[in-house]
């Protein structure tokens, strides 16, 4: 099962680098869900957010929602997909077993991968429990500038399963 995986994962990547990508022949689209708590604020950090969505359009399909509290998030989550959590707590990792982790996700998560970011007040234990928790960083962020911290690294992430040049 993985080797198809990472065969049309490697397939998908080849007709995206030479410019042959057309969507209606990716019969397999992997969808990613960002949940997180309040809306940004600040117009650059929206730009540069919608900047990298774009250049993963082709890539996946983002659907980003914004929750009122932390319990909203735990409604919204959905059961057919692999939870992640953005956690202190969680495991921190390089950007190169990121681009790893990111693939054995889609792997166990079919096509749907959710990742839940959290308020000030951090996660409720009942989605902690039931799902994966990593880590950006030590350093404390915001929200809004972690969205923005976490859609680059995606982007970074499959830039290195293509073998680009992004990532040096």
């Amino acid at each position: 099962m993985w080797f198809v995986f990472i065969w049309n994962f490697f397939l998908f990547f080849r007709k995206y680098r030479k410019n042959e990508f057309n969507a209606k022949q990716w019969k397999f689209m992997l969808k990613l869900r960002i949940l997180s708590v309040g809306k940004t604020k600040e117009k650059w950090l929206e730009d540069a957010f919608n900047e990298y969505q774009k250049r993963l359009k082709a890539n996946l399909q983002i659907e980003c929602l914004w929750a009122k509290d932390s319990y909203q998030l735990l409604e919204w989550t959905q059961k057919d997909s692999l939870i992640i959590c953005l956690d202190p707590t969680g495991r921190l990792l390089t950007s190169e077993a990121f681009a790893t982790f990111f693939s054995k996700c889609w792997e166990q998560g079919g096509s749907r991968l959710t990742i839940v970011i959290g308020g000030a007040e951090g996660l409720p234990l009942e989605l902690k429990q039931h799902s994966i928790l990593i880590s950006l960083s030590l350093l404390t962020f915001t929200h809004q500038i972690t969205r923005l911290i976490l859609i680059e690294q995606i982007y970074r992430a499959t830039e290195i399963l293509k073998n680009s040049q992004y990532h040096k």
